[in-house]
């Protein structure tokens, strides 16, 4: 049995973390993702852990602190929010190339400028072609249980590649919710112990990290972490069907929820999963069959299996919380497309952006993106493939 609590996403978190007692973290505050490192120091202060808390100048110098950590072969952990991730840029691609797996929380929220705390997905999809696994959580519960198969993925031999756990700031980091925790002693059999094959402090092994890679290496080496990011998907899925045995809680790449007879759906991810629940229910209740399909594992994106189980619907929205400013919809409905594409499943789709800088979203607002859909799945003609929910025009 569990232990039932009540915390807020960052305090989950912050509580995973104590749970797995890290060699290092190395963080920097950002709002809404201060009280993670916060909660944690007070477990490094009272003696819970024995973690090696960094506290550095800026956020691209506790990413450098933790590829310092774990390139030594200390398994290293941080947090961090926006702005925050952006000043990690230069470091982000050079864990991800020096495949040291790295954990981050990233509490989701707006990117400057304007200058916005309040969230939306900009972050993330801004590094989403960093080579890092990329999971989104809708509830805090996800957040935690996340973080505890974070680093049995990323340190798979076939995988070593830094991961990041998404959650969404203020909207779950900072609401407090009922949660299942895993007793500390099945947490530390689950996560194990870090033993890396290659690490600068093996005296049996001289070697030298991030040398010069030229035009003679450097294609092959980006090749070897595209692998890596394939391996991932086999990964993902086998700690979770073994955290499903330790838990009884599911996860899979994404959740179908009332999809099997669907003829609409919206995909979605990280909270706004639980409005589009709660729409499909009311919308199911009038006899209208409608889907929902929540994006969990982002990075490696599930293209295949997502093409499969969208294959025979009559009309799909993407929404997407961050704007690509491409005049060509979002991040996630451009992955959807292409994987529908390349699997031959020809079902209109419409792109939807909301809920930028932390703009409420609504039933209302899910209601109108359902309603369109409705109309799509009669006609099967699309007037505008780009469109926008909630926004004063």
């Amino acid at each position: 049995m569990g232990i039932r609590e009540r915390l807020s996403g960052n305090e989950a978190a912050a509580y995973a973390m104590k749970q797995i007692n890290p060699d290092v973290v190395a963080a920097f505050p950002i709002t809404p993702s201060t009280e993670i490192p916060q909660y944690f120091s007070t477990f490094v202060s009272n003696g819970t852990v024995d973690t090696e808390f960094v506290a550095v100048e800026s956020e691209h110098s506790a990413m450098s602190a933790c590829v310092g950590a774990e390139a030594a072969g200390a398994r290293a952990m941080t947090a961090t929010s926006a702005n925050g991730l952006s000043f990690m840029w230069e470091m982000l691609y050079i864990a991800s190339s020096l495949r040291l797996p790295i954990v981050m929380s990233l509490v989701n929220r707006a990117v400057s400028g304007p200058l916005n705390i309040h969230n939306d997905q900009s972050d993330a999809m801004g590094a989403r072609d960093s080579g890092w696994i990329m999971l989104f959580s809708e509830n805090n519960q996800e957040a935690y249980d996340n973080l505890l198969m974070a680093h049995r993925i990323a340190e798979h031999k076939d995988v070593l590649l830094p991961l990041m756990v998404c959650q969404d700031g203020f909207i779950t980091s900072h609401s407090i919710e009922n949660i299942e925790l895993v007793e500390d002693d099945k947490v530390k059999e689950f996560v194990g112990t870090y033993k890396p094959e290659h690490y600068l402090l093996n005296d049996r092994e001289p070697i030298a990290m991030g040398p010069l890679d030229v035009q003679s290496y450097l294609f092959e080496h980006k090749y070897q972490q595209a692998n890596a990011m394939r391996n991932a998907k086999k990964v993902v899925k086998e700690v979770s069907e073994e955290f499903e045995k330790l838990t009884g809680r599911k996860y899979s790449f994404f959740e179908e929820y009332r999809l099997e007879d669907a003829e609409i759906a919206v995909i979605c991810m990280n909270s706004t999963a639980g409005t589009t629940k709660t729409v499909v229910d009311e919308l199911r209740n009038q006899g209208i069959k409608a889907g929902m399909v929540k994006i969990r594992m982002f990075r490696p994106f599930p293209a295949e299996e997502l093409a499969m189980a969208l294959g025979n619907l009559k009309a799909i929205a993407v929404m997407d919380k961050a704007d690509s400013l491409n005049g060509a919809g979002g991040a996630l409905f451009e992955d959807v497309v292409s994987g529908m594409y390349v699997a031959k499943k020809q079902v209109p789709i419409v792109s939807y952006v909301y809920g930028i800088g932390g703009r409420d979203t609504t039933s209302k607002d899910i209601h109108e993106v359902y309603d369109y859909l409705k109309d799509v799945a009669k006609t099967g003609e699309i007037d505008n493939p780009y469109r926008y929910v909630g926004v004063r025009k």
